[in-house]
């Protein structure tokens, strides 16, 4: 009997695995072996992430459900269905957060002295300060904004702190006046009080203490922060545009003004002033968050940057190992001759590929530098030496793909900069974003011209790779090569080559070769020879590859999965998904690295890819996947794998019931896999000869940046 692999009951909704991943971070949060400023700073993570997938995901529900789309998703779930979940799910989520902070957070942080005071818990002193510091700094930069008949509600911004308020003239309680004013976000949301190192207020509670002296002649009767998260999806309409650019900005000036898709106000909010908000701002019912403690925990980051002493409750400081052949003084070029690189960020310091780039830019013999770019840094040295290149005369050749989520304006800066330095730039293209990780460098030699590559699963940003675990490839490959000359051809002008020698591209080329890969395995565990699958990526949830992997389990494949983020499949379905196993790493590092590996009857293979195997990266994507053909990298690979795979420290294993939980250490010895890693990079680095470099790999450890707190330029964003 054949079985049917796409049973709705197979697969779980992606939105909700998307929650429990969030879960996931929080549980660091509460993880005492972790440092104390460390969980407070997963816990704001978890609200950096939630807000991005409410103005993306969420957003696109609410305009789904909207129009009453009746497609179901593969678990069965309408749009409408799942918002619902997703909302529900949230609000559980929403009472764990604020109960890590608390219970738990806020009471140790006061074991270190380290307080956030309400108005009733300062001291004369810290009083007078508040006082002077609202008349003198904040009251000049507050505007209130009364709603009446002449002046009608304003407009909210997306994710501003903001305070409504119920008044009243003096003396006359049934003249009810209602207002808003907007928290300023150019002043620390943290304020840091005389009298004690480590004391501190909320900025709204300042200016809540001292509202009223904004309304001369009305009493007060509430004062509650509020905050608004609107649908901040592009919608870039690239078939009725000549010009790409223009209309990504025209986008992004309305984008502020997207519908509201979740509403937080302080508990214990009067029915009266919740009504008012939630009727002025359109918002449903369901997506009305009350909160239980400072609206916004994205300042928690900011509070532990400003938290003097205690770095023995921070992350160590770690220093990246050098790799060997890559320093100023070094020829990249001829290292890369003798043999291909392979780079692990962040153990290997990301200085080995601005390095390369940086010679390229100023060898003579270097005729062409093309790459794409994502996301990059607010200070990039990439752009700087790209730039750098085309004034020496080199061609140069960037992708810049300007629909990079919430990268956007940034990427069209870079794109306006590269363009007056002289390079040739590329907005990306029509229909498709361009996440590939590409660099070609041609060079005349005396053999002929030959081409150098860097291949990579993560973006060209020197920030993230110091957070996210990310690889790297560097080949001068002629067949390789070759294909990156097609691809590039491809994305600037008019090619479409028949066949690629050793790349694979998305949309379309990885999801064939992928199931082309699994077929073989599906044969070849028919035939008695070795089968199996070994996976890793950020997020699994394209139903035609579950259900693909769910057939090669039913054949036998072993199937190993490493998926830090949204899962969709199910493991220990009985015929379906027996022999497969999927865990989940969230640490101190976000892993971003994808690998795709494959027993080949006894002749192991393995790729290194851009994409995830989700319906986006494998159909809407310009992605790239890649081999590592040389033996003993290739063996480095593997073992890169099975450390990650016994790792008991900060894995989570996916469970029949659809939860994550942790593994059970009884009998064994800890592996984190990632401490692993960092002690290897630090015996590398310290075996080696000291030499004058100025890739210091020094930084200190900020996990999992979302967009909206990154440098300038995630996360990743990613996620991705």
């Amino acid at each position: 009997m054949t079985l049917d692999f796409t049973l709705p009951q197979y697969y779980t909704n992606r939105e909700l695995s998307w929650l429990d991943f969030n879960d996931r971070v929080l549980e660091e949060a509460r993880d005492k072996t972790n440092p104390l400023l460390e969980r407070v700073r997963f816990l704001g993570i978890t609200q950096s992430n939630v807000d991005e997938f409410f103005m993306v995901r969420v957003a696109s529900l609410s305009k789904l459900a909207a129009v009453n789309y009746p497609k179901p998703d593969a678990s069965g779930m309408t749009a409408k269905d799942q918002l619902l979940a997703v909302n529900a799910k949230a609000h559980d989520q929403v009472i764990k957060q604020y109960s890590t902070l608390n219970r738990m957070l806020l009471p140790a942080l006061g074991n270190l002295d380290v307080h956030v005071l309400t108005p009733q818990d300062l001291t004369p002193q810290q009083a007078r300060f508040i006082e002077k510091y609202f008349n003198d700094e904040l009251s000049p930069a507050l505007t209130p904004m009364a709603v009446d008949s002449s002046r009608p509600f304003p407009f909210i911004g997306n994710n501003t702190l903001n305070i409504a308020l119920r008044l009243y003239k003096d003396g006359d309680k049934k003249d009810k006046r209602f207002a808003t004013v907007q928290v300023p976000d150019i002043f620390p949301r943290t304020v840091r009080l005389p009298g004690a190192p480590n004391d501190f207020m909320m900025l709204e509670d300042v200016i809540k203490t001292f509202i009223g002296n904004l309304f001369i002649g009305y009493q007060v009767k509430e004062a509650t922060t509020y905050r608004v998260i609107r649908d901040m999806d592009l919608d870039v309409a690239e078939e009725d545009t000549s010009d790409l650019l223009k209309e990504v900005e025209q986008q992004l000036k309305r984008r502020e003004h997207g519908g509201a898709v979740r509403l937080e106000v302080e508990n214990g909010i009067s029915p009266a002033l919740r009504r008012r908000l939630v009727n002025a701002l359109n918002v449903a019912d369901y997506a009305v968050y009350e909160i239980s403690g400072p609206i916004d925990l994205t300042f928690l980051s900011q509070l532990t940057k400003q938290i003097s002493d205690h770095d023995n409750e921070r992350y160590a400081p770690f220093t990246a190992n050098r790799t060997p052949g890559f320093t100023p003084d070094d020829d990249v070029f001829k290292t890369i001759r003798q043999h291909d690189v392979l780079v692990h960020h962040p153990y290997d310091t990301f200085g080995a590929v601005t390095e390369l780039i940086r010679q390229a830019a100023a060898d003579d013999d270097v005729l062409a530098i093309k790459m794409t770019l994502y996301r990059v840094s607010a200070n990039s040295p990439i752009i700087k030496y790209l730039g750098r290149a085309a004034q020496n005369g080199k061609q140069v050749t960037v992708l810049v793909e300007v629909k990079a989520r919430f990268d956007e304006e940034n990427n069209v800066h870079w794109a306006q900069q590269l363009e007056k330095m002289g390079c040739h730039v590329i907005y990306g293209l029509i229909g498709l974003k361009t996440h590939c990780k590409l660099a070609l460098i041609v060079r005349r030699e005396a053999d002929g011209i030959r081409r150098y590559m860097h291949m990579g699963t993560g973006n060209y940003n020197d920030v993230t790779a110091h957070f996210y675990t990310d690889m790297g490839l560097m080949t001068t490959n002629t067949d390789m090569g070759i294909d990156a000359s097609n691809i590039f051809n491809m994305l600037s002008g008019y090619s479409e080559p028949p066949y690629f020698h050793q790349l694979h591209m998305s949309p379309d080329g990885i999801r064939h070769f992928i199931t082309a890969k699994i077929n073989q395995e599906i044969t070849n565990a028919k035939a008695g020879q070795p089968a199996w699958i070994e996976m890793k990526m950020n997020s699994l949830s394209d139903s035609a590859m579950i259900a693909k992997l769910y057939e090669a389990s039913h054949a036998g494949v072993h199937v190993k999965l490493i998926v830090r983020g949204i899962c969709c499949l199910n493991v220990e379905i009985p015929k379906v998904s027996d022999h497969i196993e999927v865990h989940s790493i969230v640490g101190r590092y976000l892993e971003h690295s994808r690998i795709y590996a494959f027993a080949n009857a006894g002749d192991p293979q393995v790729y290194l890819s851009s994409a995830d195997l989700m319906t986006r990266n494998l159909n809407r994507r310009v992605e790239l996947l890649f081999p590592i053909l040389q033996a003993d990298l290739r063996q480095r690979v593997f073992a890169i794998f099975d450390t990650l795979w016994q790792d008991n420290v900060k894995t989570r294993v996916l469970l029949a019931d659809r939860t994550f939980t942790r593994v059970d250490r009884r009998g064994l010895d800890a592996l984190d896999a990632q401490a692993t890693f960092m002690a290897e990079a630090t015996k590398q680095r310290l075996a080696a000869k000291p030499t004058a470099t100025n890739q210091s790999g020094t930084h200190q450890f900020k996990p999992m940046l979302s967009p909206k707190n990154q440098p300038q330029s995630p996360i990743d964003r990613s996620p991705e």
